[in-house]
């Protein structure tokens, strides 16, 4: 049997970028020790969750990828542990053109590619669209050391359409890094990614923020997890109100097992699903 040792990092917002950075690396390195083979980190990890303001000071933080100091960090650090590694950050193309990304980086160091959060909300609390721009590069699928895996991030969950795609282009992991609130979505956190690993027979990572920053609105849950393609969570949830590093084993095999037994791929009929698509 294949099995992947996978890893999620959620850690509390330290009060500068540097610190926080040096606390999730820190992280990832007790991950590794581990023996896990691929890490993702929280939505854009390196600062707080500024979104539940509008205030243009927090574009200064945002950096390009890959050449920027926070993914060039990233690079280093999957060749000193062989692992992939998931690294969300606020991305800047140029003056005026920013997106909420994760790279992806290669156990050998080898930087893979980036995805762009496409669903961009503009509610209280969750300003987004004063800071980024949708993603413009569909739902790429990269093939890592550990497979195929795929990366959805936060809002981007509540729509069913990208989690089919990553499927139907060979996603064996998907891996959701999220900032959301306690008493804002926790009844969804604990329903939808499941359903979207039952319905498309794959594994999820679902990452979230945790603990409390020094903005209005913000009060992190945490719970990180890891579900199966059954839908059942590996091991226990992450703390609600702490730091903590998720490590579990996910056994590859189980993907095959569950699409014979269930066969939503061979079952479905695209021929008639048209009215998805229009507007």
């Amino acid at each position: 049997m294949t099995t992947i040792r996978a890893a999620l990092v959620q850690s509390e917002w330290t009060g500068d970028s540097e610190s926080m950075l040096e606390k999730n690396i820190g992280y990832a390195r007790q991950a590794a020790s581990a023996g896990a083979q691929v890490l993702c980190f929280q939505e854009i990890f390196t600062t707080p969750y500024f979104c539940s303001v509008q205030d243009p000071a927090f574009y200064d933080t945002a950096e390009a990828i890959p050449d920027g100091p926070t993914i060039k960090r990233m690079v280093e650090l999957a060749r000193e542990t062989e692992m992939v590694v998931i690294a969300p950050i606020y991305e800047k193309v140029d003056e005026g053109t920013f997106y909420n990304t994760a790279a992806v980086i290669d156990a050998d160091g080898e930087f893979l590619g980036i995805y762009r959060k496409t669903h961009i909300p503009q509610v209280k609390g969750f300003w987004e669209k004063f800071y980024f721009r949708p993603g413009n590069l569909g739902y790429p699928v990269f093939d890592t050391a550990v497979g195929r895996i795929g990366v959805y991030i936060c809002y981007d969950r509540h729509f069913p359409e990208g989690w089919r795609v990553l499927g139907l282009k060979g996603a064996k992991v998907v891996f959701n890094p999220s900032a959301t609130t306690r008493g804002h979505s926790k009844y969804l956190w604990q329903l939808e990614q499941p359903a979207a690993a039952v319905a498309n027979e794959y594994f999820v990572g679902a990452i979230n923020r945790v603990g409390q920053e020094d903005l209005e609105n913000t009060d992190y849950y945490g719970s990180s997890y890891f579900c199966s393609p059954r839908g059942q969570l590996i091991g226990e949830a992450a703390s609600d109100t702490a730091d903590e590093v998720v490590v579990r084993d996910l056994e590859m095999d189980l993907i095959e097992e569950v699409r014979r037994q269930w066969a939503f791929f061979r079952d479905r009929r695209p021929e008639i699903y048209g009215e998805v698509s229009e507007p």
